[in-house]
């Protein structure tokens, strides 16, 4: 993963409830499995017609939003089945950070493992998000600053330091734990030494 420190975009505002993940990316798509390639299977029914056309006025048509790796959403984003793809196509389209009223817990979880930051907020902050352009997402300051005003934001501390770091799972438990790794091998070395080829 690459840290992320900071976002500054224009937004994509998706302001309504229970945007589940299905909606994000339609069943019919789930035998593609690649992470990338995903962008044009994200939110499939709600930006084109049945025989692939745009559909007109969608907002992620409107030249405004051209680059956002911002959504704005509202309750239970990410609700429904699991599937990281929701993840991955939201990633491959730019999105870098999700900011809804709350999140489904598989998604949320799914997004940090992704490097992607799913940031619950009031709905009053988020609708006046909304009401601008563009925002930059301070992971590292903990803080989004639109025009006109700031609204300081909590990340939990984990989250923010794999996301700051860049750091997955694996790699973040050989960070954190490296001499206990260590020291449990050692340990387990000596008193299981047939389970080390190298042990004559």
């Amino acid at each position: 993963m690459k840290p992320l420190v900071r976002v500054t975009s224009p937004i994509l505002p998706l302001m309504e409830d229970r945007i589940d993940t299905d909606i994000i990316f339609p069943a019919r798509f789930l035998l593609l499995m690649q992470r990338e390639g995903l962008r044009d299977c994200l939110f499939r029914d709600r930006r084109f017609t049945a025989t692939g056309e745009s559909i007109p006025g969608s907002v992620f048509d409107d030249t405004r939003r051209t680059g956002a790796q911002i959504l704005l959403a509202g309750e239970d984003f990410g609700t429904g089945s699991s599937r990281e793809q929701a993840v991955w196509a939201l990633a491959d389209y730019g999105i870098q950070c999700v900011i809804a009223v709350s999140f489904g817990e598989i998604f949320a979880a799914n997004a940090v493992r992704n490097g992607m930051l799913a940031l619950p907020l009031p709905r009053a902050d988020i609708e006046r998000i909304a009401a601008v352009e563009s925002a930059t997402v301070d992971i590292e300051a903990q803080e989004i600053i639109c025009s006109g005003f700031t609204i300081p934001v909590r990340i939990p501390s984990a989250t923010r330091q794999r996301l700051l770091s860049g750091l997955d799972e694996i790699d973040t438990i050989l960070s954190n734990d490296r001499e206990g790794i260590k020291a449990f091998e050692a340990d387990q070395r000596r008193l299981q030494p047939w389970l080390y080829e190298d042990v004559t």
